[in-house]
């Protein structure tokens, strides 16, 4: 007697993540720890993206966010609640996607262009580049051509009024 009223709510304190439910990824016990090993050194890698890039700074607000939690709930279940990212397991998995992409990004210097670099301009006459799709917008409706004529010869406000006639006809049949 003593012992279920003892151990069973320690018991229900720590309870144990049995499976994640998802093909492929296991449980990991001490989820917390990990999470918080893994955001504090995506904070510190993070330092080498320039401070004014975006990637950096939402990369610095939703690790600081999830760490901040992290520290805060001492149980798995509060993590994934409060988070609302799905399980502890799952977020384990995108913060080391998002330090392999980071890796990248810093090598490939995805925010810096060189200084000597030039930007091709094409004028309208000029042939475009098979490798360069064209984005030529569709003819416009002959509408459209009615009223610019309505507007630049000043006829528009009579266009206007004897569309209305129009209309109160039919809402009138």
């Amino acid at each position: 007697m003593f012992l279920r009223r003892v151990a069973r709510p320690l018991m229900m304190m720590a309870r144990v993540k049995e499976t994640t439910g998802i093909v492929g990824l296991d449980v990991v016990p001490n989820a917390r720890e990990v999470l918080i090993g893994l955001y504090t050194r995506t904070l510190d890698d993070i330092k080498a993206v320039p401070e004014d890039e975006g990637y950096r700074k939402a990369v610095e607000s939703f690790t600081r966010h999830r760490l901040t939690v992290c520290r805060e709930e001492e149980d798995w279940e509060a993590i994934e609640k409060k988070l609302g990212c799905g399980q502890v397991e799952e977020l384990i998995e995108e913060a080391q996607d998002e330090l392999k992409l980071m890796a990248h990004m810093i090598e490939w210097d995805a925010w810096g262009i060189p200084d000597d670099y030039e930007c091709e301009v094409i004028e309208n006459d000029a042939p475009v580049p098979k490798h360069v799709p064209l984005h030529r917008p569709g003819p416009l409706p002959e509408e459209f051509y009615k009223t610019l004529k309505a507007v630049e010869t000043g006829t528009l406000e009579y266009a206007i009024s004897a569309s209305e006639k129009v209309d109160t006809a039919i809402k009138s049949d």
